[in-house]
């Protein structure tokens, strides 16, 4: 399986992600055009801060081909990120929360923290 290397960003203001013909297609607002080919698998993620523009059909590739797509203000923060309904990426961690929650783990972890007082 081929590394995913492509990460796609908006940044600035007035570019537009949508999609065409099997690919991402990135307008800049100057007109220039960048296709990042679907089928090819390589794309990592994309990153849109706030200003730019996305089309819900880009959307919907994006998350056909379990690409993440985070949302960010114009400074930089993320505030949002969409994920595939079948990305099962963090199952591991969620099995790991659920038993340490079941075991007490969890509990003994947080009095730890708090300097065993006891009040969590």
């Amino acid at each position: 399986m081929k590394t995913k290397t492509v990460k796609i960003a908006l940044e600035g203001f007035g570019s537009f992600l949508g999609a065409q013909e099997g690919c991402l297609v990135v307008r800049d607002r100057l007109g220039k055009m960048a296709k990042f080919p679907l089928v090819e698998n390589q794309i990592a993620g994309v990153q849109i801060k706030s200003g730019n523009f996305v089309s819900s059909g880009a959307l919907a590739k994006a998350a056909f081909w379990k690409i993440d797509v985070l949302f960010l203000t114009q400074r930089g923060n993320p505030i949002a990120v969409l994920k595939s309904l079948t990305d099962d990426s963090h199952v591991e961690t969620r099995i790991s929360q659920y038993e340490a929650l079941r075991s007490d783990k969890g509990l003994q972890i947080a009095k730890q923290c708090l300097g065993q007082t006891g009040r969590v």
